[in-house]
């Protein structure tokens, strides 16, 4: 099976080779024979009700400092490619949601991973409340008599961004902190949706873990250790990556959300574990495939495309 693999991400000539999980699905791809373009979101085009994107060939190596080629531009119609990987990163703003509408008028003739329309449908921090029971205390809300009275409650609390990626804005208040009201102030300012509050989780001082499920199985994880002094254990925020095992507890909680992950449509998937209790779902552009790899000495990508390949040649049969 050779494909044409057209991949919707951020400048390639940006990326981390040793830490980038697209550019190690983009190795992967390369390896099994399959052609890849690049594109970058602004790139697209709608039009007679057809989808085109200003695409270039790529090719790439895993040589740091010349990793990759780019071809000459050429106007490709989305329609005509067999899959297309929607890996740009956050924020999901309207420009990511308007991307998921474009790439509706593909899929599922055109394979796009994952499903945008499950994509727009699931983001991050409110697709989990549908997990209530897998999750700590939790509130989404405006309303600043709502947040103080579930600080009252549960006294050490974490406030952050309904729509914010890679920790940014993440903060732990602890009971004796005064800034709450001034955190609410800022909040409103630089945002109109409501702020979502949790109970604070101590175990986060142990780590995190991000947890890979490929088409609704878990394929691995990692443990994120934060640095000394911060609540957030994000690699974006610094967390160190160590080898870690599913816990009892967390193959309890991959059992319980695959289904609905594979019913949706949504193939490469990453999850959120403090302690017993999911954080986030993440299915826009998950991370983590390269740290679980070195650590593991596993190639997740592999199941991630033979997941893909055999999506393909199910419709294709």
């Amino acid at each position: 099976m050779s494909l044409a693999i057209a991949i919707q991400m951020d400048p390639i000539e940006t990326v981390d080779i040793a830490a980038d999980s697209t550019f190690a699905l983009a190795l992967e791809a390369q390896a099994r024979g399959h052609g890849l373009y690049h594109y970058l979101p602004q790139h697209m085009s709608f039009r007679n009700g057809r989808v085109y994107a200003h695409a270039r060939p790529l090719t790439v190596r895993p040589v740091s400092g010349d990793h990759f080629t780019l071809g000459a531009p050429q106007m490709l119609d989305l329609a005509a490619v067999d899959v297309v990987l929607m890996r740009q990163d956050p924020p999901f703003d309207m420009a990511y949601i308007t991307a998921t509408h474009l790439l509706e008028h593909v899929h599922p003739q055109t394979l796009v991973v994952n499903d945008p329309v499950e994509v727009r449908n699931a983001p991050e921090k409110l697709f989990v409340t549908h997990f209530a029971e897998l999750m700590p205390e939790t509130l989404i809300s405006s309303h600043r008599d709502d947040i103080l009275a579930f600080r009252r409650e549960f006294k050490d609390i974490i406030v952050k961004p309904l729509f914010g990626n890679g920790g940014a804005g993440v903060f732990h208040v602890t009971p004796e902190d005064e800034n709450l009201n001034a955190l609410l102030e800022m909040f409103t300012e630089l945002y109109r949706e409501p702020v979502i509050v949790q109970r604070y989780l101590p175990e986060i001082r142990q780590g995190d873990k991000r947890i890979i499920l490929v088409d609704g199985v878990p394929a691995g994880g990692v443990s994120r250790l934060p640095p000394a002094g911060e609540a957030r254990a994000n690699f974006h925020a610094g967390g160190q990556a160590l080898k870690t095992a599913l816990t009892g507890r967390e193959q309890d909680i991959c059992a319980a959300i695959g289904p609905t992950l594979r019913e949706r449509g949504l193939i490469f998937v990453g999850i959120d574990v403090i302690g017993d209790y999911m954080t986030e779902i993440n299915v826009t552009s998950p991370t983590g495939i390269q740290e679980i790899n070195r650590l593991d000495d596993v190639k997740i990508e592999a199941g991630i495309w033979d997941a893909i390949e055999g999506r393909i040649e199910r419709v294709a049969g």
